[in-house]
């Protein structure tokens, strides 16, 4: 496995991240629970240290939280993302961050992103305040460093990447 500096976190993980939005489903309808925790600690166990999920995905913060017990969770780099549109008000952004923490089964997260970031989202963070937002909840220890994914035009990419000085990482997907 190849490990690579990821922005300017500080942190080292795998360049091949597993992401937990498409997980296979029983015939009920539900997550594969059981897949899921085999197949990712495999991969862990196997040198993938990027672990990437989402409040939007349905349920994978919840699966994600249980595939990293046992001792997985200090084996990754944690990343999810907050849906910027659902954040009206601190209250908003506090409850959201809360709510995946507690799906993570975890204390904090490793790189918190912005997600899917593009001119209307961007507007929406400007005029919220969001990164105010994130930098409180990284000075009281629940996320590690700000970020943000993007898949949009690339004159959008270069106003949200100069419209903050605090950006650690942004996170373009390769997904395969």
């Amino acid at each position: 496995m190849e490990y690579r500096e990821f922005g300017k976190t500080g942190l080292k993980p795998s360049i091949l991240g597993f992401g937990m939005m498409r997980l296979p489903k029983n015939e009920d309808g539900s997550l594969n629970e059981q897949w899921a925790i085999e197949t990712l600690r495999k991969a862990i166990d196997n040198g993938l240290t990027y672990v990437d999920t989402a409040y939007a995905y349905k349920d994978s913060e919840r699966v994600t939280g249980l595939c990293l017990q046992d001792g997985y969770r200090e084996k990754v780099t944690l990343a999810t993302k907050i849906p910027v549109n659902k954040v009206e008000t601190e209250e908003d952004f506090n409850r959201i961050l809360d709510e995946e923490l507690a799906r993570l089964q975890t204390d904090h997260i490793d790189v918190y992103l912005l997600h899917a970031l593009n001119r209307d989202r961007w507007d929406h963070v400007k005029k919220k305040d969001i990164l105010s937002m994130a930098e409180r909840a990284k000075a009281a220890g629940k996320i590690r460093h700000i970020g943000f994914s993007f898949h949009y035009e690339l004159d959008v990419f270069k106003e949200i990447l100069n419209g903050y000085d605090g950006w650690e990482f942004c996170q373009l997907q390769i997904n395969c």
